[in-house]
């Protein structure tokens, strides 16, 4: 009988760890999740971990690893077209989320003092090759994007290329507001965020900052949310540990076909976060009354369109604001963005600066 998957995590680190162990402790129905990565060490022990949190919470769940490298272009088609999972989950990265909290180089200065749409070509990567696996392989599947997804994922959708959904980011924000809040009740509290409103929740209340996420209980909307949810503070650690935990009930419900309510980034390949549903093992926008989709989207848009970077209508990407006068500073050419379908040459020529950057000390 040839083996098979439910879940294929690709990713060793922190991130990917945490969707394993939480999927190890909470899944109530038989699930059996393969992580996938280069580090073999890491990935034995995310197998024999995995298992025992099972074992320890007595759920029906089965680890299990393999080895991929997804620097190798066929490494990740080949994987899933032999284990052909329902849901596949990107969480490797080239380079690890602790450089927001690095200082000393110019790559870290130009992603503090810039925005973090600095890192997003480098960052989206490994997940625009697994969307091209999955694309040519078993299309079929769900696949969820945890690498910068609010940007990140509207370069896979302009590529044309798949991708279901990210996580993290908005339902960071929208899991603390509930539980700050006291609102319990599945679908109840709604949240439209961006990644760039969550920063400012990392920081002390009266030093914060920048427009705020949108909130809503039930259908009406929060005014103020900053004075409302003024005692929310997150850790400053870039590794969130309630992020993961986010996305793992909506993956296990992307599996199942259970109901599931819940926010994620990135959904369809949109810009920012948006409050959603899972029904029947598909995603859906659940938007509260009042808000349209196409005002929910132009909301969350127009923060890389002040800074950062985003796709047009005709498939170029664009860096904006303070980003692009760094980037400018630095390399013209760069700062004048890309046509998507030129992804790989603007990411070796993004890897070219990154290099010469993280060499160069900090001005």
């Amino acid at each position: 009988m040839r083996e098979q998957t439910d879940i294929m995590v690709f990713g060793t680190g922190s991130f990917a760890g945490r969707i394993v162990f939480d999927i190890a402790a909470t899944a109530q129905a038989p699930v059996t999740v393969t992580v996938a990565g280069r580090n073999l060490e890491r990935l034995d022990w995310l197998k024999t971990a995995g298992n025992a949190r099972a074992v320890i919470f007595d759920r029906p769940v089965t680890m299990q690893s393999r080895t991929v490298d997804l620097t190798n272009e066929e490494g990740a088609a080949a994987l899933i077209a032999e284990l052909r999972p329902s849901v596949v989950v990107q969480a490797a990265s080239p380079q690890a989320s602790a450089i927001i909290a690095v200082k000393g180089n110019a790559w870290s200065q130009l992603i503090a003092e810039g925005g973090l749409s600095a890192m997003a070509v480098t960052q989206t990567m490994f997940s625009v090759r697994v969307a091209r696996a999955i694309k040519a392989t078993h299309p079929d599947c769900k696949f969820i994007n945890c690498a910068y997804p609010d940007v990140g994922n509207t370069i896979i959708s302009a590529l044309g290329l798949p991708v279901t959904c990210g996580m993290g980011n908005v339902s960071i924000l929208a899991s603390v507001f509930a539980g700050a809040l006291g609102e319990r009740e599945p679908g109840r509290l709604k949240v439209l965020a961006h990644y760039q409103t969550i920063t400012p929740f990392r920081h002390a209340p009266d030093t914060r900052t920048g427009r705020p996420p949108r909130v809503w209980i039930g259908d009406e909307e929060i005014a103020d949310v900053q004075s409302a949810l003024r005692d929310v503070k997150l850790t400053a650690a870039p590794a969130i540990d309630v992020s993961g935990a986010a996305g793992v009930p909506m993956m296990l419900a992307l599996v199942s076909g259970r109901e599931w309510l819940g926010h994620t980034p990135g959904p369809f390949g949109l810009p920012g976060g948006y409050p959603v549903a899972c029904r029947d093992g598909k995603l859906e926008l659940a938007l509260p009354a009042g808000l349209g989709e196409e005002d929910a989207v132009s909301w969350n848009r127009e923060f890389e369109e002040a800074n950062g970077l985003y796709v047009d209508a005709a498939g170029r990407a664009h860096y904006t604001g303070v980003l692009h006068e760094k980037l400018k500073a630095i390399s013209p050419d760069l700062a004048e963005g890309f046509d998507v379908g030129d992804f790989d040459q603007a990411f070796d020529d993004m890897e070219i600066l990154r290099t010469r950057l993280l060499d160069t000390p900090e001005l």
